[in-house]
């Protein structure tokens, strides 16, 4: 269900600012509010999803993460023997 945009909002603007926002509008076919009305929610959409994203980790946790993905691998038993059986299993051309 779909409710009418009830809200206000104003705000000043350069007239060469006006005048592009016109233009762009005409183009689209849409009138001056409804297209600063989508641009302007598409706009705090991006902004807010950029930010709700982002995980924030204690700085220790990642200088941590950053040493272990700087430090040469080392090959655990596992892998040693997922290896082996891999050169038993893979053609080598």
């Amino acid at each position: 269900m779909t409710t009418a945009a009830s809200a206000r909002f104003e705000f000043r603007l350069r007239p060469e600012a006006k005048s592009r926002i016109e233009q762009a509008a005409g183009l689209v076919h849409e009138s001056t509010s409804d297209f600063a009305r989508t641009a302007a929610e598409e706009r705090a959409n991006r902004v807010l999803q950029e930010h709700l994203v982002a995980t924030v980790v204690p700085a220790e946790f990642f200088e941590e993460l950053l040493q272990a993905l700087d430090a040469p691998a080392q090959a655990n038993s596992a892998l040693q023997r997922a290896a082996e059986r891999a050169g038993s299993v893979v053609e080598r051309r």
